[in-house]
């Protein structure tokens, strides 16, 4: 099935039936459709969006109100209900891991009272820099599947996203990748809450049918979806169009219209892909970054797993990278697996012993990338997945998760956090 999106070849688990919450909700005849508030993109003394109503028979009038910042501005919308805006405000306390401020934001109409709690901040990309705020920041993160690891289920209420955010925080994180697909908006609002930015993606994973314009739609109708739920979450920075898909002209046709989709949709947060990374025979020891869709991206990403997928760990320190664009770099996946409780040399896969050496010898390797801007190593907890049935190791686990399915960490969760110790201290 290449005609869906994703594909019927994961290595996850895709639960069946009803999975997250369903609600019927009651709303008045002309009711609150979409709306989008946030700091304007070149202002950070602005707050600029929309509001758009369904059901209008003529003009409306719209009252946003922020309390906290003594805001209350009237607008008026046009015959098809829809209304924007641009209000001055002083003052801000603007969102960050440091200090996640969330302020309580009403949008009125006559026959409606709706209130979000928004966070106010601004991210964007200058040469090598990610800037939060105007800041440099290096994004210290992990991977997070959509799952409850300790009960082998479907992640589908907040304890099941404060469970996993909570452990990314003790890892250091300021940042998860939630991949591969979107999550579910307990995770995101629960993001918002503690303070941690997001990656969050569409599942176009491996070899989708980029040749089929009905694939593309169902793509962009997710895409879509996801932008219009999260528009409104601070933690969300980085929309991903897609993960280890090979080039091809059919392909890079396919990722480029998601981008120019996403940005018509939002222009203010940044977009990426995980790439693949590639090599040359002329160039022994030389890792390659030369995707064309970098050209199209605001952060180069790519996955690698030297020591797990080949390559040497003794010698991985000694790699070379060629990554050509003028860009912040993010290596969006690395690591290999272990069964927690399984002990040997550093020699022995599926050992904590080689984990912890793997994750060693690949830091030591990555920091010698000089635009590198953050990573998210794969992956925060061992995951179900049918490909993974090595008996008496995986037993249908993808392994790789630095913390079991039974919520013990393993040794290399403790070299990586004692890593983004260090990176926290020196991106101050």
């Amino acid at each position: 099935m290449k005609d869906a999106v994703p594909t019927n070849n994961t290595d996850w688990w895709n639960y069946g039936g009803i999975t997250r919450d369903v609600k019927l909700i009651e709303e008045p005849q002309t009711f609150i459709r979409d709306y989008n508030i946030q700091l304007e993109k070149k202002d950070p003394n602005k707050i600029a969006g929309y509001v758009k109503l369904d059901n209008i028979s003529s003009t409306q009038n719209i009252t946003i109100s922020i309390p906290e910042l003594k805001i209350e501005q009237n607008i008026t919308t046009n015959s098809n209900g829809y209304a924007q805006f641009e209000i001055n405000a002083k003052k801000i306390k603007y969102w960050s891991p440091e200090s996640p401020k969330l302020y309580e934001v009403f949008i009125k109409t006559s026959s409606q009272t709706l209130k979000d709690d928004i966070g106010f901040r601004t991210i964007e990309t200058v040469g090598h820099e990610i800037l939060l705020n105007g800041k440099r920041i290096y994004l210290r993160g992990i991977a997070i599947h959509e799952e409850n690891a300790m009960r082998g289920a479907r992640a589908f209420n907040d304890a099941d996203a404060l469970i996993s955010l909570t452990w990314a925080k003790e890892l250091g994180c300021n940042y998860v990748r939630l991949a591969h697909y979107p999550h579910n908006e307990h995770m995101i609002k629960m993001a918002d809450k503690m303070g941690i930015m997001v990656w969050e993606e569409i599942p176009v994973y491996w070899t989708v049918n980029f040749t089929n314009q009905a694939t593309l739609e169902n793509a962009e109708n997710q895409l879509s979806e996801a932008i219009t739920r999260d528009k409104n979450r601070a933690a969300v920075i980085i929309w991903s169009m897609a993960n280890e898909t090979p080039p091809s002209d059919a392909r890079n046709s396919f990722i480029i219209n998601l981008i120019h989709h996403a940005r018509s949709l939002d222009s203010t947060r940044l977009i990426s892909a995980a790439l693949e990374l590639h090599s040359n025979p002329q160039k022994p020891g030389v890792k390659i970054v030369d995707d064309p869709l970098g050209a199209y991206l605001d952060i180069v990403a790519f996955n690698e797993y030297t020591g797990w997928y080949g390559g040497s760990l003794e010698t991985a320190p000694d790699a070379k990278w060629e990554i050509n664009y003028d860009k912040p770099v993010i290596v969006s996946e690395f690591g290999g697996g272990a069964l927690q409780g399984k002990h040997g040399t550093k020699d022995e896969r599926w050992t904590e012993e080689y984990q912890e050496y793997l994750y060693q010898q690949n830091l030591k390797m990555l920091d010698k990338i000089p635009n590198l801007r953050g990573m998210s190593p794969w992956i925060l907890a061992d995951f179900r997945s049918p490909k993974r049935l090595l008996p008496y190791i995986q037993d249908g686990y993808n392994r790789k998760g630095l913390i079991s399915n039974n919520g013990i960490k393993k040794k290399a969760f403790f070299t990586l956090q004692a890593y983004y110790k260090m990176k926290a201290e020196t991106f101050k």
